[in-house]
């Protein structure tokens, strides 16, 4: 009889112990999950401020040459002035633009936390077993 009682209760143990570890991967992978979107989130900022920074510049390249154009029919210096702020600009614009492609190259959402989760359910699978 001793013996049909302790089997149950190591039974028991074992799987406190199992349920407890799956908890304890749980809150490790929600908290991977959630620096992963104040990740994503910080990424989309930059990309937007990089977009506008390079939206700004595009729009001041396009006034540049506007006014270049119509000083090229005035006197031969004035255009010089503006035509170096054109490329200036322009320049800048597309700084922007090769950073804003740079960031956004190669980037997978949330790659960290589904690696994980994708290791947890193997190892719950070997355990189980």
């Amino acid at each position: 009889m001793e013996h049909t009682t302790a089997h149950p209760t190591l039974l028991m143990n074992a799987a406190n112990r199992v349920a407890e570890r799956i908890v304890l991967l749980g809150e490790n992978r929600l908290e991977i999950a959630r620096v992963e979107v104040q990740e994503a989130r910080d990424r989309l900022l930059l990309l937007l401020l990089l977009a506008l920074g390079a939206g700004v510049f595009a729009v001041l390249a396009g006034v540049a040459l506007s006014v270049t154009v119509v000083l090229l029919c005035w006197e031969n210096s004035p255009t010089l002035a503006v035509a170096i702020l054109t490329v200036l600009y322009a320049g800048l614009a597309g700084l922007l633009v090769e950073r804003l492609l740079s960031v956004n190259r190669n980037w997978e959402i949330m790659g960290e936390t589904l690696k994980q989760f994708r290791k947890d359910f193997e190892w719950l699978k070997h355990t189980v077993k």
